[in-house]
Parts: structure tokens; sequence; C-alpha cells
């Protein structure tokens, strides 16, 4: 999957034109890349257009239309598209309740090594977490992770091939297991090269 430049991004104008039907499409591209694993975590898998109605959104809100702005919101946004071998994910602990969500914080350090997919018939791959900066410390880890998935070319073949597609979690406050939806399966193989 390419990475985005500046001329694949609408002008600010441009933008306030295709807002609303840019956005439902987005919205409706994002349905098939959200994984729910079980009451309290979630993966939102990334990718090109996630990534450029991020970037869209950013400019628009910042009212930014320097190239020098505009370049920096792509080196920051860039990295979470995946590149052909990988999934890349903004992975989010969801306690609704702030004084729960700080005491879960606090139990679940270290989750965001722990989560993990698997494609049916290869080992498991855990994440890699956080490559940009280290979002927990001794006392809590953070509620909101970027993570990556390595997979290799048997597990990307096996899964543009209809292979299942499984996603935990294996945290010992937290161990999860689900399986991925076919449509869910069908997006991210879209992702692989």
């Amino acid at each position: 999957m390419s990475q985005l430049t500046a001329a694949d991004l609408y002008s600010l104008e441009q933008y306030a034109k295709i807002r609303k039907d840019f956005r439902a499409r987005v919205i409706e591209h994002k349905r098939d890349r959200k994984v729910s694993i079980g009451p309290n975590a979630t993966l939102y898998f990334e990718d090109r257009l996630t990534m450029q109605y991020q970037i869209q959104e950013m400019l628009r809100i910042e009212r930014i239309f320097e190239e020098e702005g505009i370049q920096d919101e792509l080196n920051a946004y860039n990295p979470l598209i995946p590149d052909g071998r990988n999934f890349k994910a903004t992975f989010m602990v969801e306690f609704p309740d702030i004084e729960e969500r700080k005491v879960a914080l606090a139990r679940l350090i270290g989750i965001e090594d722990q989560v993990w997919v698997q494609v049916a018939g290869h080992e498991p791959v855990h994440a890699i977490a956080d490559e940009d900066l280290d979002r927990e410390n001794a006392t809590k880890t953070s509620s909101v992770h970027f993570l990556r998935f390595e997979l290799s070319d048997a597990m990307a073949f096996a899964l543009k091939g209809g292979a299942g597609l499984s996603l935990g979690i294996a945290h010992p406050n937290y161990d999860y297991r689900v399986e991925a939806l076919p449509a869910v399966r069908d997006s991210l193989a879209a992702d692989l090269a």
C-alpha cells in the first residue's frame, strides 16, 4: 500500500465541499476494520483511506494549508499505513467510567505486547507496539497504543485465499480470543501484497 503525498490530499476548500460524502465513505469502510476483543479492548485497523481521512481532518481542524505543515501531517500519519506484509492498528483500552479506567490501566500494564493475530494453520503473530514512543510507565499503561503485526508470505497467501483469522489478547488480567468475521478478514487481506 503506497504512502500518501500532498498530491493525494484535498485543499481545505475542496475538502469542505466533499467532506460529508467522504466522511460517510470512510465510516462505511471502517465498519469492516474494527474488531472488539472482549468487553474493553478494540483494534481499529488502519490503511491508506483511514489515514487520508485522519490527515484531512487534522488539516481542516488546524487550518493547515502551508506545504511544511501538510508534510508534517503526512510524516506523522504515513507510518500507520500497512506496507504489504503487515497490519497496522490503533488499539484502544476502553472503560467508560474514569475511576474504573484508572484501576484497569494499572492492572493491564504490558497489554499492548500481548495482542496477537493468527491466520488459520499458522502460529500467532504478536504485536510490535508503540514504535513512535513509549506509552506506558511503571504505574499504568495508556488507553491508546499503535500496533504493527508482521505476517510471513505464507500467512499472507493463506489469508488472501480465505483462511480464517483469529485475534486475541493473552494478558494475565485480560484474556480473550475472537474470530474475525469474513468481511473483516477480507478487508484486512486487501492490505497485503
